[in-house]
């Protein structure tokens, strides 16, 4: 196994170890790439979507929020193009009927199913998207869709947002939320699975305009990258040629980075014309156009599309986080310490509270302590085992500060704070703490 293999490895077990991510359906044998995210997971996650929307959304005047159904009317993916070409190349071995995209495996090479000497079905298009009945009646007149993507119902709704916000060109609209894909070979943990989780924001332009817009938007995402503690010497902006990108596609970029096993797609970044608003008017019927409210100009807007996968968004905050250190131990030798240091606005818990014993005493300053601080900050109390293996376990999560009630408050009514990535400890008055906290964890 390589180093990198083994780091992968290590961050799944420290993930289920600690409660960022669990194997789905585990007491019952699991169901293949399915995860759930766990107590830590939960936190980490919502702290990407809301630092996003906060970025992308409150703080920008140019772009509003959407939070659509997950299930739309099937002709929307009629009109999108989907339903025809929304499909991955699928080969079968023809010994074990083990399933691949062609475009992921050489079909001159040994089965890495089974093993068996190469023996495949022509390659035949798979579709992607996951097929429902709506209500009790499972016929073809009930047949609806999951969503495989966020956007449609942002050009669906364009009309409707463009009234109702009094937007002008460019502007975007917004939306975090799952979407469903029946992957033919997902796998590498979270990173490709048949339901995740996107943040995504169709910006409307004029087409004169979508080249200095969409190099505007590449920028934005290298500076989110860098937000999320990203080394960029591990990121590739690729251009993806005409033959590989999406069919509603005029240029994407791929945004990759280097995981463990191997360059793959992070983020995208895509060029889509005029596409989907002039195919939902013809095929609705309906009057998708702006007015430019000064010149009085009709136009279809084209638009740029950021999308940015928050499981994969995740997956590579663990990575970069990841560290093994020499570290001192209680008796003053040396010790190996894995510590996660997310940026501190990342971390899941930002400040651990921990007495040094059990004592009563030190408890009945502790917990008040606690609750204070867990009111303007997401916090942890712990006051079991040691404080050494305390510390290396609030290291293990990410946590920025760890506040230790000693025997010594009771005297001084002082606290030590232990910095995470430096380990140095600070002694600081109780009622100067929050300031001292708040101050750090900006």
């Amino acid at each position: 196994m390589s180093e990198a293999e083994n780091k992968m490895e290590k961050i799944i077990s420290l993930c289920k170890r600690r409660g960022f991510v669990f194997p789905g359906s585990e007491i019952y044998g699991g169901l293949a790439n399915s995860w759930d995210y766990g107590p830590l997971g939960v936190e980490l996650k919502n702290n990407i979507k809301n630092e996003w929307w906060k970025i992308f959304v409150q703080q920008r005047s140019d772009v509003v929020g959407l939070d659509a159904a997950l299930i739309m009317n099937p002709k929307v993916w009629e009109a999108s193009g989907h339903l025809k070409g929304f499909t991955d190349p699928l080969v079968e071995c023809k010994k074990c009927h083990g399933r691949f995209r062609t475009d992921q495996i050489d079909i001159e090479a040994a089965c890495a199913k089974c093993g068996a000497e190469a023996d495949f079905t022509d390659t035949k298009q798979f579709n992607m998207m996951f097929k429902t009945n709506l209500g009790p009646a499972a016929d073809s007149a009930s047949e609806v869709y999951l969503r495989p993507e966020t956007a449609q119902a942002m050009f669906v709704d364009f009309k409707l947002i463009a009234e109702t916000t009094r937007k002008r060109l460019p502007f975007g609209i917004a939306q975090i939320g799952r979407s469903f894909r029946n992957e033919i070979t997902p796998g590498n943990f979270i990173f490709r699975t048949r339901e995740f989780e996107m943040m995504e924001i169709e910006y409307f332009v004029k087409e004169a305009d979508w080249k200095n817009n969409f190099e505007m938007w590449r920028s934005e995402m290298e500076k989110w990258l860098r937000h999320l503690g990203v080394d960029l010497a591990n990121i590739h902006f690729e251009e993806v040629e005409e033959k590989d990108r999406a069919h509603y596609s005029s240029r994407t970029i791929d945004i990759e980075y280097d995981f463990p096993f191997g360059q793959d797609e992070l983020y995208g970044l895509a060029y889509r014309s005029d596409f989907d608003l002039k195919n939902h008017m013809e095929n609705s019927n309906q009057d998708l156009s702006y007015t430019d409210p000064d010149s009085g100009e009709k136009v279809i807007p084209h638009v740029i599309e950021p999308t940015w996968g928050v499981d994969r968004s995740m997956l590579v905050a663990l990575l970069e986080a990841y560290q093994e250190e020499v570290a001192p131990s209680a008796d003053g030798t040396e010790e190996q310490r894995v510590v996660l240091k997310f940026p501190k606005w990342l971390a899941p818990i930002k400040i651990a509270v921990l007495p040094l014993s059990k004592k009563e005493n030190l408890a009945a300053v502790a917990k008040p302590l606690y609750e204070q601080l867990t009111k303007r900050f997401a916090c942890e109390y712990d006051e079991t085992q040691s404080i050494g293996k305390r510390y290396r376990r609030q290291d293990e999560i990410g946590t920025p500060y760890a506040v230790t009630v000693d025997f010594d408050t009771l005297e001084d009514e002082a606290v030590t704070v232990r910095d995470r990535d430096t380990m140095k400890q600070e002694r600081i008055k109780i009622d100067e703490l929050e300031n001292y906290l708040e101050e750090r964890l900006k």
